[in-house]
């Protein structure tokens, strides 16, 4: 590979220390970018010194990493990774979001930021290309997530905490404007355990494309794919009505969660469905910085609606059939900067132990409570498997690695159910996404009932989501693309041959390092596992469908294929402790 790295990339690595007050820039080798390429990837490799360290300690980096897509045409490449170690999980983390904040800090002059350290006083931090500045958060700390944008965003595009952050909620995310989140894991606690607010990007420089005519052809081509995939643009598609086009679904393939993982079936999920949602709020769409799809969706007035997870979990999981309940809690919870899966999943554990679930008038009042970590909260602030403990049942928590499921019964699917103990961050679908093949058919259909084949096909999309996470695309662009037109859009922008091959490489390496790191912190194959529920307990059949409890035995053997297949030992760990010392 030859050519400079500046084109598409910085090559540039902000490094703030909060607690001295210090910001300097840092040239990032050019070894780590051509192999990690950004985001996910660059933001693990930018832990190397510190995994180790606890989520809380001040030498713990927050990363957020933009990949050397962003900033141009690429379709859905406006995104960017955040990167720590979770609070929740104790597992390396990473989490993407969408909106402006990446464009912006990508046009600031930068690839990546990296903060260490506590600020004595609550800060906000901002960033132009003229450089980064340190300044008190004052009356801003304790507000809102709508308050503290609205506050901030006259300086640039707004990445900031809410009370959820601020108190340390395990769940805490990181919202990105009022509308986008940094949602999983806990990185929002990590952000307030620093006692930073809020950080204000705000730049205007171009990015190079190598060679914009060749770059002009691939965009043709990955824009083709996705006008002709029915999941993104079809009558039904999740242009048309956003993720809650799942709702259907899922309840036809009777794997809909439902009352904590009990059944799998929620007779009043039609309230709160793609079409139900377009009846009840005429919503506009809308989406991140120069996305062609347009997913998101919101009010007339510009209030943001769920997602699918969203809806699911507020509804079905804890049995509530209220739309206006569902988004109004799905309001408050970006408001407190609150992970919604997570949230409801805790509330469903909590709700089953104590043998009711929560009505729906009484949501907001918990996860208000949850938020502001009073009374009962401060427990529910502690999620799921904490909660689960407490009260005398672990076993109510569904989820891995402590981090909760989200909305797929792996009853009803065989490759998520390896792929939720498979991630490294604990009960993900994002990980692998076997949905795209066991439910959308793309890009061939498998038999979601059967382990065969399924832990090959696990590794390879772990590595190939492991590498569209650090270009950085969205998941949504693979309904209809591949790696072999992103890999032609990132040759036209850097002036590197890249093909589809050598980025699933990429992703392998990033995906073992995270899986190092983790080993390393202590985690081994008695992590990979799945709540016994799931091996115990048959979902809801009917329909002519039957969702028997998944077959354990057979699970395990899969589960050590997919070891084997990864060079891991029958443990699910490292045979050769310098693994790390012969990566770039």
């Amino acid at each position: 590979m030859n050519g400079s790295p500046t084109i598409g990339w910085r090559g540039k690595l902000l490094h703030i220390d909060l607690a001295r007050g210090t910001a300097r820039t840092e040239d990032i080798p050019r070894d780590l970018l051509l192999g990690y390429l950004g985001g996910r990837g660059l933001g693990v490799r930018l832990l190397r010194e510190t995994y180790h360290l606890d989520p809380f300690h001040p030498g713990m980096p927050l990363v957020f990493a933009v990949g050397p897509l962003c900033g141009t045409a690429a379709p859905t490449s406006a995104r960017l990774a955040a990167v720590s170690r979770s609070p929740l999980t104790g597992t390396v983390y990473d989490c993407s979001a969408g909106g402006r904040f990446a464009y912006r800090l990508k046009a600031s002059g930068y690839d990546a930021v990296r903060i260490v350290g506590k600020s004595p006083v609550p800060a906000i931090l901002s960033i132009t290309p003229a450089g980064a500045e340190l300044s008190a958060a004052g009356a801003l700390w304790g507000k809102p997530i709508g308050e503290t944008v609205r506050a901030l965003e006259g300086g640039g595009s707004v990445a900031a905490i809410g009370p959820a952050g601020e108190n340390r909620v395990l769940f805490a995310c990181i919202m990105m404007g009022e509308g986008n989140a940094i949602g999983r894991g806990g990185l929002g606690a990590v952000m307030g355990g620093k006692n930073l607010k809020a950080v204000v990007v705000d730049g205007d420089l171009p990015v190079a494309v190598a060679d914009k005519t060749r770059f002009g052809r691939a965009r043709q081509d990955v824009m083709r794919l996705f006008r002709a995939s029915p999941v993104i643009f079809g009558e039904l598609g999740i242009a048309e009505f956003g993720t809650p086009a799942l709702v259907d679904l899922m309840r036809q393939r009777r794997m809909a969660p439902t009352e904590n993982f009990r059944r799998t079936v929620f007779e009043g999920s039609g309230n709160y469905s793609g079409p139900a949602i377009r009846k009840a709020y005429r919503p506009k769409k809308d989406g991140c910085f120069g996305c062609p799809i347009q997913c998101k969706k919101s009010t007339q007035e510009g209030m943001h609606l769920p997602e699918y997870e969203t809806v699911s979990h507020f509804g079905a999981l804890n049995g509530i059939d209220d739309l206006h309940a569902i988004v109004r809690s799905n309001a408050l919870c970006n408001e407190l900067g609150m992970d919604t899966i997570s949230a409801a999943a805790t509330l469903a554990a909590w709700g089953e132990g104590r043998g009711r679930f929560p009505a729906a008038e009484e949501v907001e009042g918990l996860l208000a409570d949850m938020g502001y970590r009073r009374g009962e909260g401060d427990l529910l602030a502690q999620a799921s498997r904490r909660v689960a403990e407490a009260m005398g049942h672990p076993e109510l928590s569904m989820s891995v690695k402590s981090l909760e499921l989200p909305a797929y019964d792996p009853r009803g699917a065989y490759g998520m159910a390896l792929a939720y103990c498979t991630s490294n961050r604990g009960g993900c679908h994002l990980r692998a996404y076997p949905i795209s093949h066991e439910i959308l058919r793309k890009p061939v259909a498998t038999d979601r009932f059967s382990f065969s084949g399924k832990a090959r096909i696990i590794k390879i999309a772990e590595d190939t989501n492991a590498a569209v996470d650090s270009l950085v695309a969205c998941k949504f662009s693979f309904f209809g693309a591949t790696l072999e037109e992103y890999a032609e859009l990132l040759s036209a922008v850097t002036g590197e041959e890249y093909g589809p091959q050598m980025l699933k490489e990429i992703g392998e390496r990033i995906y073992m390092t995270e899986r190092f790191y983790n080993c390393a912190n202590g985690f081994d194959a008695r992590d990979d596992r799945l709540p016994a529920r799931f091996f115990r307990e048959p979902g809801s059949g009917g329909e002519g469908i039957e969702i028997p409890p998944i077959d354990e035995k057979r699970f395990e053997e899969e589960l050590l294929k997919y070891y084997r297949i990864r060079g891991l030992t029958p443990e699910g760990a490292f045979s050769d402790p310098d693994f790390l010392g012969k990566l770039p």
